[in-house]
């Protein structure tokens, strides 16, 4: 796939063969050419954001009183220590080691994680580091050059090329959410690339890689930069997301067609409330056990998944519209958000 001319620098043309690219022909390119522009290419990225490129080592205590290690990659979003990585990276370290590219190593402290989308940001106690900067995803495009730089199995500063193979693809989190719009990559991944960047051919970062395919090939995947970049920053400022909240437990159920908006069927499906967590904002605006929700602020609810994506858009405090089928009537129901609970902190208690 190295025939892309996606990213290939301008090359010299004569005439002659002017004349033919207006004529509709495109003129004959050495693949020589081609590959020594892929070439450069790269190197000028490796050049721009190695030095950014971080590789942890942790130590995870386990439930039987031995320690276990692990290792990961990351990379420096702040001169002042700043390291963004995967959640599951660091999730439980007693110890968090940070290599960075000049050989210096340091212990790094937590500052936040959020397992709903494999996000986390340990700091260092060092300034006047190199950063990597942050691109568009949005503007990527299936069979986009990007290039991964990590550490796996423990080799610093490993460099890997590929292609977007798909995107807005879902991935479940560790903590069994839906991680949205995620960047499938064909980049040949390994154990211990998990949080480094996947840039583009800018050198601008356009994910974090998060997770391979066990027993799969080319078939890796990206948190898209857009998430990465919000994340950090609410871990950074708050050490945390917070993340708007309704409080039910829901299961799937199929409601005739006439109550859900916009379907065109004769049956639809709604999400059934089986439980209203108690001092929810869900028991605050009276929702019971046996409603069915149907909608929110208009938009129709096909699957739990549905509704969590919604929420996950709706800031915190703010007032939604629900749609509830109740006892055989549609009914509208509003609730104010609140925050999440954390749920380790509960947990805990």
């Amino acid at each position: 796939m190295l025939h892309h001319t996606l990213f290939v620098q301008p090359i010299a043309t004569t005439d002659a063969e002017d004349a033919a690219v207006q004529g509709g022909a495109m003129p004959a390119v050495e693949p020589e050419t081609l590959l020594d522009a892929f070439s450069a290419a790269v190197v000028r990225v490796v050049q721009r954001v190695a030095p950014a490129v971080v590789g942890l080592r942790v130590v995870r205590p386990t439930h039987r009183g031995s320690e276990i290690p692990g290792a990961g990659s990351g990379f420096l979003i702040t001169p002042d220590g700043y390291v963004l990585t995967n959640s599951h990276v660091v999730h439980r370290a007693r110890q968090i080691v940070v290599s960075l590219a000049d050989g210096r190593e340091d212990a790094a402290q937590l500052v936040g994680e959020d397992p709903a989308t494999d996000l986390a940001v340990v700091r260092v106690q060092a300034y006047g580091l190199p950063i990597a900067e942050f691109g568009d995803s949005d503007r990527l495009q299936v069979g986009q050059l990007v290039i991964a730089i990590g550490n796996p199995l423990g080799l610093q500063a490993s460099v890997v090329t590929g292609v977007v193979s798909a995107l807005g693809r879902s991935l479940r989190g560790p903590d069994g959410r839906l991680i949205e719009n995620v960047i499938q990559t064909d980049a040949p991944l390994n154990p211990g690339n998990s949080g480094g960047p996947l840039v583009d051919t800018r050198g601008k970062v356009v994910g974090v890689n998060t997770a391979i395919v066990a027993g799969a090939q080319g078939l890796s995947f990206a948190i898209p930069a857009s998430t990465a970049q919000w994340v950090a920053g609410q871990l950074v400022r708050e050490g945390r997301v917070r993340r708007a909240w309704l409080g039910i437990i829901g299961e799937l159920k199929s409601v005739p067609g006439r109550f859900v908006p916009e379907h065109g069927g004769t049956r639809a499906a709604g999400i059934a409330v089986r439980e209203v967590i108690l001092g929810s904002p869900a028991e605050r605006a009276g929702l019971r056990p046996g409603d069915v929700i149907v909608s929110l602020d208009g938009a129709p609810l096909r699957s739990p998944t549905d509704l969590q994506r919604l929420l996950g858009r709706a800031p915190v405090g703010s007032t939604i519209v629900l749609g509830v089928v109740r006892q055989g009537k549609l009914v509208t129901v509003r609730a104010e958000l609140a925050a999440e609970p954390d749920r380790e902190r509960q947990a805990s208690r």
